[in-house]
């Protein structure tokens, strides 16, 4: 494993409270980019991921994904002790990020309005479904009802088509994970200015309105907001679609600008089409007349067509051949891994560069309270007072 020095965060010290995929992704992104982060989990099973996919030394294969650069403290907060031991800790960190249902933390005596009286300084980030108010706040909800509450979801789909499933985690990640990096990032800028923490209230329902600018400023025909199928990005052109080839696979074309249909048609030797990119009388047939091009010529075959075409033309590839594709390989998209046993595997690999210096892998995804007595340790704790927090249940 690589160690970098002068990394953006290096320095930061981060405190997550959270499990499952939002807050852990968050928090994890900024372990890769230098922070120091302390995982605490519930003394008894830990995060629900550690049980999800190819287990490895008590580590799921999504659990590794989403908790590299970190180390694990299992803790017991139901305990006088371990919202003790929550409180140290806070007194040196710089964020603490949580993700339980409103009111949990208050109820705990670990709500921002107590923690910032320990260190007024602290970026107190809370991600959420629907919010810290509200009469939605305390309602369960997934990925797919907060997309399906925004309207995101039903713009998913073919017009006379139901919504399609997303294959990723929309409102999880880039209104969760990714809105709470921003969130937590524009509030240390603040304390930078100010000197004074923050609490960022992340719902994931609000963190996708970012989203929807582009189908929110395209109103239809009779003046309403988009429906499903009748926007540029949603399949309601051939300019804009997607293609089954002759062997069962899949094209993508994003020509949208006119020069770049324009060098679509010139390829494929059809220049009368070249005025009639979004004719809306005949958008269904040009469509038709598309797609029956595209079933002429296997995937690779159209690969070759449109690789000097400038055209806008790309295969649409499972995960597999995303991760061996030679863009992902020119530019380290995936990060092998070796574990402890020997099995290499893929990682997501890092987002951004800074000055073309990417994220650096530091720490494995650590095993359940892994650190608890080194983190323990650090704020004061002898070997005693460890083995005695052990016996009452405090630590695992």
């Amino acid at each position: 494993m690589k160690n970098i020095s002068a990394m953006p965060l290096e320095g930061l010290r981060v405190i997550d409270l959270t499990r499952l995929l939002p807050g852990p992704l968050c928090a994890m992104l900024m372990g890769d980019y230098g922070a120091e982060v302390i995982k605490v989990e519930d003394t008894d099973a830990g995060d629900p991921t550690r049980f999800v996919g190819v287990p490895i030394n008590g580590c799921g294969s999504f659990f590794r994904q989403l908790n590299r650069n970190k180390r694990s403290l299992a803790l017991n907060l139901k305990t006088e002790e371990g919202r003790e031991i929550i409180k140290m800790l806070v007194a040196g960190a710089d964020v603490l990020i949580e993700g339980f249902r409103p009111g949990v933390m208050a109820k705990l005596g670990l709500a921002y309005a107590t923690l910032k009286m320990i260190n007024p300084g602290l970026i107190y980030a809370s991600i959420s479904g629907y919010g810290q108010k509200g009469s939605y706040s305390l309602r369960a909800g997934h990925d797919l009802n907060y997309t399906a509450l925004t309207g995101l979801l039903d713009l998913s789909a073919a017009d006379g088509k139901s919504p399609a499933m997303p294959a990723i985690q929309i409102a999880d990640i880039a209104a969760g994970s990714l809105m709470a990096v921003n969130g937590i990032m524009f509030a240390l800028y603040q304390k930078e200015k100010c000197g004074k923490g923050a609490h960022v209230d992340l719902a994931m329902t609000r963190g996708q309105l970012p989203l929807l600018a582009f189908a929110a400023s395209a109103p239809a025909i009779d003046s309403t907001l988009p429906r499903r199928g009748s926007g540029h990005i949603t399949g309601a052109f051939a300019c804009y679609n997607i293609y089954r080839t002759a062997d069962n696979k899949y094209m993508s074309l994003g020509a949208l600008e006119p020069v770049f249909w324009k060098n679509f048609c010139d390829t494929v030797g059809m220049p009368q089409w070249v005025d009639k990119q979004f004719d809306t009388e005949i958008r269904q047939e040009l469509i038709r007349q598309v797609s029956e091009i595209f079933s002429s010529k296997a995937r690779a075959e159209w690969c070759s067509v449109f690789a000097a075409a400038d055209a806008c033309c790309e295969p649409v590839l499972n995960l597999d051949e995303a991760s061996s594709h030679p863009l992902s390989i020119e530019n380290s998209y995936w990060l092998e891994n070796q574990l402890a046993d020997g099995t290499v595997e893929k990682l997501i690999g890092f987002p951004l560069l800074f000055s073309d210096q990417p994220g650096s892998l530091r720490q494995q995804a650590p095993q359940h309270g892994e650190h608890n007595a080194e983190i323990l340790k650090e704020i004061g704790y002898s070997e005693d007072q460890i083995d005695q927090l052990r016996q009452k249940g405090v630590i695992n």
